[in-house]
């Protein structure tokens, strides 16, 4: 699956500086700078880490789910065991199940040393693709 690039400018991957390297059902892959997506203290925020596993994850679901039809998230969680101040994370997304109406995913975030530093699973719904929606982002 391409994602055109213009389906990002303006939403939040671009202000969280998020680069997309692989993109398929089985395996999505991106990374985001730690500088720009932190909390007060200096720490990676943790939204900012939910925020690029769910952008996996519903890309990895979209891929799955084909034309004429969209991933709409039902239900994400996400554990963080470690934290980073600086460099970049990268994200990981897994397919746990690939099912007709349901995609889940996991996606462990991990600090340029590959340290875990948070797991999120995601699950969306696959649906048909309202008219006039187009089914990539």
């Amino acid at each position: 699956m391409v994602v055109p690039i213009d389906a990002m400018r303006g939403t939040l991957v671009e202000r969280l500086g998020i680069e997309l390297l692989e993109v398929s059902p089985e395996r999505t892959v991106a990374r985001m700078p730690v500088e720009g997506n932190t909390q007060p203290y200096g720490l990676l925020h943790g939204g900012a880490s939910v925020a690029l596993g769910e952008t996996l994850g519903s890309l990895s679901a979209a891929a799955h789910a084909g034309e004429g039809r969209i991933a709409v998230g039902i239900e994400i969680n996400a554990s963080h065991s470690r934290t980073a101040t600086s460099g970049w994370v990268t994200g990981v997304c897994t397919a746990i199940s690939l099912g007709r109406t349901l995609a889940v995913h996991e996606i462990v975030v991990s600090d340029d040393g590959g340290n875990r530093l948070s797991t999120v699973r995601m699950t969306n719904l696959l649906r048909d693709a309202p008219p006039g929606v187009t089914s990539v982002p």
